[in-house]
């Protein structure tokens, strides 16, 4: 794929210099929660980007992003996955969440990604969300490259809640939201 091509079709600029990301918040593990939320999300941007560096306080998990509350089984999911060796595809439908990395609960092994959110106003359509992440593991590791949907064309986007499946997630793991003209 075309790297310029994909940043061209979101209506994403490639340009950090012209102020097109906006700062909304910040959080981090408290490595007593599985639990991150960005709530109150404004409704003055054409998308949304999350990007973190994460790291289980427990056995290792997956990031579990759901919109506004929403735990029904209402979200799809695909993801393309590699490790140097081999490579594999996966797909669910219906699920309760979206898959959105992976963070690791070894010393010094964090995962970390970019998880975009796209037209998360608009009441016309699903709602996708597309992330690439991954994890070295001191010479070996894994990337993602994951994408779904919320299946529900009618409601904006107000809240975001991460959930670690694996385990806390640490202290030490940082999740910033953007928003994007």
């Amino acid at each position: 794929m075309n790297p310029i091509l994909g940043i061209v079709a979101s209506s994403i600029s490639g340009n950090l210099n012209n102020n097109s990301y906006e700062s909304i918040a910040t959080a981090n593990g408290t490595g007593s929660s599985t639990v991150i939320t960005f709530s109150s999300i404004p409704s003055t941007y054409k998308h949304l980007q999350i990007r973190w560096i994460a790291q289980s306080a427990g056995a290792a998990g997956s990031l579990q992003v759901r919109f506004n509350g929403d735990s029904a089984s209402n979200y799809t999911y695909h993801e393309l996955t590699g490790n140097g060796s081999t490579a594999a595809a996966g797909a669910a439908a219906p699920l309760g969440f979206i898959y959105a990395g992976q963070y690791y609960g070894t010393a010094n092994i964090f995962g970390a990604g970019v998880i975009d959110i796209l037209d998360y106003q608009n009441v016309n359509k699903n709602k996708t969300l597309r992330t690439l992440n991954g994890r070295d593991e001191n010479g070996s590791g894994t990337v993602f490259f994951q994408s779904g949907s919320w299946m529900n064309s009618s409601t904006a986007i107000s809240s975001i809640t991460l959930t670690g499946n694996g385990g806390n997630i640490a202290t030490n793991s940082s999740f910033a939201l953007y928003g994007i003209k």
